[in-house]
């Protein structure tokens, strides 16, 4: 394996940890303090963002920090996954920063996806302002009424009647639905075809957020808190019509789109969990050196020392397999990465949320409070354990693996189960 860096992947590493230290961590307090105080919770229709996160955009564009996730050298910075891997990881210590680099969820898979699958006509209409922040997106595949969990328990509906396509049924934690700058939806929606098997029924559908019976229902708390001015939502899709020419890849293409999708995704998601736990390892250290109790540095007390290096240790780890699957997804594709990239989604978030727990100790009071990223980071960290499938699911995909290389196959078991010799 080979996890080395081209001179131009370097350059945009460097180049973004400079715009990171220098430009967007000094004003961050400052930017979501603002957020706080200009945003009505009970209204998300009044949301805007602050002036910042423009001012920051037309910066970072014009050095070159921009849509740095697409592997095209003309419409990107045309990295490899494994290049782009370091990048993620340091836009992961600012939860601002991917959105001033035009990176961050969920428009950097969605973006992809048009990209990678979309017509001439969709990457017109819909990839080319997204790709210059005119406008932003929201992913609609999550459920309330039925288990997530199992994708093709999906019950939201893409009839195709004559040249057009209705929508019925519900989505929710759709990412980013209070955006004021949200123009499209990507809904995966089923589209029953008895023909054909269970993981080719389902389809990808471009929905603008003002087509009639498209109704935002509310936005939804993460421990209570509102991720405003970007917002998850409930909505509702209510006899919604779209044309025929708005499926992405053709209808029933939907499970394999999403693979498509979710993979880099899932590396992107893991490496911002990496510097967001680098982050908060910091923020331990320099906080447990500062503050005195029972005369020495609180670091020195109660097996804290030892949790710096449970901290580090685990963060490397993580950082490891994710360089890895990368690596691997660059050379021989998704589906032979499918066991690392399962596990990396498992083992970073985890690794994110028990480092920023500790931090979290460390600092008291100050660290359940505002004051710090630290409670927002937390609230990522457990969100992520079950965004792109919960642990369990991924756990689920390695164990199939494990056993099929060993020459058992899941199903034949349930058989031997259900008729034992």
């Amino acid at each position: 394996m080979n996890f080395s860096m081209s001179q131009k992947a370097r350059e945009y590493l460097n180049k973004t940890k400079k715009f990171i230290d220098e430009e967007i961590l000094p004003i961050e307090d400052d930017f979501w303090k603002e957020v706080h105080e200009t945003c009505d919770y009970s209204d998300w229709t009044t949301w805007k963002w602050p002036k910042n996160l423009e001012i920051l955009q037309t910066k970072a564009r014009a050095i070159g920090l921009w849509n740095m996730f697409l592997p095209d050298e003309e419409l990107g910075a045309g990295l490899s996954i494994q290049e782009y891997a370091h990048i993620a990881e340091q836009t992961g210590r600012s939860a601002l920063a991917p959105m001033i680099f035009n990176c961050s969820a969920p428009d950097t898979g969605n973006m992809e996806l048009v990209w990678r699958y979309g017509t001439e006509q969709q990457k017109k209409q819909w990839l080319a302002p997204l790709l210059n922040a005119e406008i932003r997106s929201v992913f609609c595949m999550t459920e309330p009424e039925v288990a997530s969990s199992d994708a093709t328990n999906m019950k939201t509906t893409a009839i195709i009647e004559g040249d057009e396509i209705v929508l019925n049924g519900r989505k929710w934690w759709a990412s980013g639905l209070g955006d004021p700058n949200s123009k499209i939806l990507i809904v995966m929606a089923l589209t029953p075809d008895t023909s054909k098997g269970k993981h080719e029924q389902h389809s990808m559908v471009l929905v603008p957020i003002n087509t009639p019976g498209v109704i935002v229902e509310r936005m939804l708390p993460i421990f209570g808190e509102i991720d405003a001015p970007h917002g998850h939502g409930e909505v509702s899709f209510n006899n919604v019509r779209v044309p025929i020419v708005n499926f992405i890849g053709g209808a029933g293409q939907g499970f394999a789109i999403a693979q498509g999708r979710l993979g880099p995704g899932r590396i992107h998601h893991c490496m911002r969990c990496i510097g967001a736990s680098e982050r908060a390892l910091e923020l331990m250290i320099d906080r447990g050196m500062n503050r005195v109790a029972f005369g020495q540095p609180i670091l020195h007390l109660g097996g804290n020392m030892e949790k710096i290096a449970e901290a580090r240790i685990a963060i490397s780890q993580a950082r490891l397999m994710t360089l890895y699957a990368a690596w691997k997804m660059d050379t021989v594709g998704n589906v032979d990465a499918m066991t690392e990239i399962s596990a990396i989604k498992v083992i970073a978030p985890n690794v994110m949320q028990n480092v920023v727990d500790m931090a979290i100790q460390i600092h008291g009071g100050m660290g359940v409070s505002n004051d710090t990223p630290l409670a927002r980071l937390y609230g990522s960290a457990r969100a992520l354990r079950l965004a792109d499938g919960p642990d369990e699911v991924h756990k689920r995909v390695i164990s199939r693996l494990e056993l099929k290389k060993r020459g058992y196959a899941l199903n034949n078991i349930k058989k031997k189960e259900k008729n034992p010799s």
